[in-house]
């Protein structure tokens, strides 16, 4: 890994900053680039923030914290990231929204640069297209918290070289992460599972089965779960959560894959989760409540 020493992130969110965060205590430099100079500040106070807790288990020292505050660089234009080894995006789960960032991103970054992606569920192949270097570029799909969780998922294009797999499988080695390969079918494997099981706990809602306390309850201490699936829907945001059961609906023809209509319902309201302060649970108080 000697090589890459420069990896920059495009989004500052929840996903973005837990990448550079992972990224910038490994090492590597992370230029930091999103929609505005306040995305990137808020992301880096929330990096910071999330290592400081990390000092404070033990987990990491204030030394090594320091360090990697130092390594991350607010970028304002996407041509602060043209030097890099790799930039790997982590912007909203939106094909359109991904593709243009490609091929801006693809007009200024060196020609050796690999980019990634983050997408949990869209088609490497169609994002590759759009930027000017198809063999050198790749799905990496971390999972949610990324200082916490273990894995990364690593998708191929149809043209992604094998160099740019290696470089990509030991750069995820190198964060400490365990790395699982998927083909490029949509969703991809964790989502290909974790979604329709989430979206069958909405219809379970939907159809009055259970309440929002009796499906997640079911689920915690019948299947031995950490998290009750309405629970984690929430964490992990109702919109994307439905951005990914339409890619699979889509994507695969398959009716098994339709959206809970309660599920886009939240969503139009803008009932998205802990992000909202409200979705399945009310968050305004000091404990999550039930909002059905």
């Amino acid at each position: 890994m000697a090589e890459m020493k420069t990896v920059g992130v495009i989004g500052a969110g929840q996903m973005g900053g837990g990448i550079a965060h992972v990224l910038s205590l490994a090492g590597y430099d992370v230029p930091l680039h999103d929609v505005s100079m306040e995305a990137v500040a808020a992301g880096r106070e929330a990096i910071e923030q999330n290592m400081a807790r990390q000092v404070n288990k033990g987990t990491t020292t204030q030394e090594d914290m320091t360090a990697a505050l130092g390594r991350i660089t607010p970028c304002e234009s996407l041509s602060g990231l043209a030097s890099c080894d790799m930039v790997i995006e982590a912007a909203t789960e939106n094909i359109d929204i991904k593709k243009t960032i490609f091929r801006d991103l693809s007009a200024v970054l060196q020609k050796d640069g690999i980019i990634a992606t983050n997408t949990s569920s869209i088609s490497i192949t169609a994002l590759a297209a759009a930027t000017d270097r198809p063999e050198r570029f790749i799905g990496l799909h971390f999972m949610n918290p990324v200082p916490v969780m273990k894995l990364v998922e690593i998708i191929r294009g149809i043209a992604t070289s094998q160099d740019t797999f290696d470089t990509a499988r030991d750069l995820a080695l190198h964060l400490g992460k365990t790395a699982t390969v998927s083909e490029d079918f949509p969703g991809f494997i964790v989502n290909r599972i974790l979604m329709p099981m989430i979206n069958e706990a909405i219809y379970t809602l939907y159809e009055g089965v259970g309440t929002v306390d009796a499906i997640d309850t079911g689920m915690k201490l019948g299947a031995n779960h950490p998290m009750g699936p309405l629970q984690l829907a929430d964490f992990i945001g109702l919109d994307t959560c439905l951005s990914i059961m339409q890619v699979l609906y889509e994507g695969l023809a398959d009716s098994k894959y339709r959206p809970c209509p309660l599920l886009v319902k939240y969503v139009e309201a803008g009932w998205l989760g802990r992000k909202a302060g409200r979705g399945f649970y009310d968050y305004s108080g000091e404990e999550p409540v039930p909002t059905r």
